[in-house]
């Protein structure tokens, strides 16, 4: 008898076909289902073994791998609380999110083992697990799934951390409906089933690549564990791999559309679909999107940690908005709101505001953090039970069709004499010119005007634009006090963990050297 599952290890739960059906591939490694199944048991076993109670943080120091799934699964089925940690970051920043979090168990690699244990060195009642020792015990796993099994759905299953415009990053809560809500709508619109192989290439420390792993489950279909360092990677591993969904962020498109010259020459006939996430794309890497992969679907979507996806644009209208981020996913409702706190007209600008089962439980222990962001909806009184929402930070403009698109961070707005102006807007320009590869426009300080636009390019395949032409040609474009005083032309731009711009440090660094 198939039960819904309400817990996220439920998703494991054994079907039909499992000890044949492979889960993952890992390199040269792969394992069934079952397999899967079992090692996921062994983890939940050791962790318990070494103390663990319901609710107690694990942080899962692990690079991208067999284990570090079975790590999350395995905490699951333990009834603790998982911290994916993405295993690029430097020492303070582990010892941050681990301290942060209150983690009582930390797993790690076997080759990571001596470095996670300096970075952690002094922090009070913490064991280290290796997770190469895990996977080989022989710790009962026979009582832990009935001995065990005692959350409900509505209890914390995960924290990520992420990083804000400042500070330090912050832990956000997901409940296990969270994470199942989550997965059950991508798998609805992408229409995921246990025919797709998707490449695995976002960390599960961020929240759109957990939900890569979660949907895969769910559906029993193959996932393909990669991590890459040129876009020509990418694209021998959808061939040789049969891949059929791939998920990125900006800056994979962008590699994969401006310096990889494989993907251009190579056919793809079983990807059927690729998503992006983590900030807009500009419409001419959209193009080119469509101009190299012209069988495949494409789906934009806009999205934050502390909701998980809010928007989807159908494939069908990138060509009729290619700058569009789309409505509602399923089961949700969006709407703007402006800064009177009344609900914004087609055409207004205001705050994109989320409802529905994806909106997290806030902020791990910075109550102050979370009721900024996870608001009563003011569009419901108590007369009919009230509600939470997630105000997102992002301002959003709705057409006359109720489709969404994305003006920029409110807190990330440049203001110059006066005027509000949208950093992606100044972007979507400078791209269409065609000759970077990347553009990121931040606001510096100007003691006249306030800010001044200020706009750091990575030029396209290594080349020297003509800078001054190139103004010339956006002024006619742009109105003035929009045209950046100067284009900073870079060998690269920064990102964070997730392959996100960074565009708080970016800002940052400029400042300091324009105050040098």
């Amino acid at each position: 008898m198939t039960t819904t599952p309400y817990l996220v290890h439920h998703l494991l739960d054994p079907r039909e076909g499992d000890a044949d059906r492979i889960a993952l591939v890992d390199g040269e490694r792969s394992v069934s289902y079952q397999a899967f199944s079992q090692l996921v048991a062994r983890c939940a076993a050791a962790l318990r073994a070494n103390g663990l109670s319901r609710g107690d943080r694990v942080a899962i120091v692990l690079p991208k791998c067999i284990e570090e799934c079975w790590a999350i699964l395995g905490t699951s089925q333990a009834s603790g609380v998982f911290v994916p940690v993405n295993s690029v970051l430097r020492a303070q920043q582990i010892r941050h999110i681990v301290e942060d979090s209150g983690a009582q168990i930390v797993i790690c690699s076997r080759a990571l083992f001596e470095t996670t244990s300096a970075a952690l060195a002094g922090l009070d009642r913490l064991t280290i697990l290796c997770a190469e020792e895990i996977a080989d015990g022989s710790t009962d796993t026979a009582a832990v799934s009935a001995k065990y099994d005692q959350a409900i759905g509505e209890d914390l299953a995960a924290i990520l951390y992420t990083s804000g415009s400042t500070g330090k990053p912050k832990g956000v809560m997901l409940s296990h409906r969270n994470l199942l809500a989550g997965s059950r709508i991508v798998i609805k619109y992408l229409e995921i089933t246990e025919r797709d192989r998707i490449l695995s290439i976002l960390p599960f420390s961020f929240d759109y690549g957990l939900n890569q792993l979660l949907t895969a489950i769910q559906q029993r279909a193959l996932t393909v564990l990669f991590t890459f360092q040129l876009g020509d990677e990418i694209v021998r591993a959808i061939r040789d791999h049969a891949i059929t969904g791939l998920a990125g962020v900006p800056t994979i498109w962008a590699i994969l559309t401006k310096t990889s010259p494989l993907l251009r020459k190579t056919k793809l006939p079983t990807l059927r679909y690729i998503t992006n996430s983590g900030g807009a794309v500009p419409s001419e890497t959209v193009r080119r999107l469509r101009e190299m992969l012209s069988d495949t679907r494409i789906f934009l979507m806009y999205g934050l940690t502390e909701a998980f996806r809010s928007t989807f644009l159908p494939p069908e209208e990138i060509d009729k908005r290619p700058t569009s981020i789309g409505k509602a996913i399923p089961e949700c409702e969006v709407f703007a709101v402006k800064p009177d706190g009344q609900r914004a007209k087609p055409g207004e600008p205001g705050i994109l505001v989320h409802r529905g089962p994806t909106v997290s439980l806030g902020y791990w222990n910075r109550p102050e953090d979370t009721a900024a962001v996870l608001r009563q909806n003011p569009f419901r009184p108590a007369t009919l039970g009230g509600e939470i929402v997630c105000y997102s930070g992002d301002l959003v403009v709705e057409d006359e069709d109720g489709f969404f698109s994305f003006v920029g961070r409110a807190d990330a707005m440049i203001k110059s004499s006066g005027y509000r102006i949208s950093p992606t807007e100044v972007e979507e320009v400078l791209m269409a010119t065609g000759a970077f590869r990347q553009v990121a426009v931040i606001g510096l300080p100007d003691p006249l005007a306030g800010q001044k636009v200020h706009a750091v390019a990575v030029p396209l395949n290594g080349a020297t634009p003509a800078v001054h032409d190139i103004l010339k040609t956006v002024s006619g474009q742009l109105p003035a006090f929009m045209v950046p005083r100067m284009i900073e032309l870079v060998d690269a731009l920064p990102t964070t963990p997730n392959g996100k711009l960074d565009y708080p440090l970016l800002a940052r660094q400029r400042s300091q050297h324009a105050a040098a």
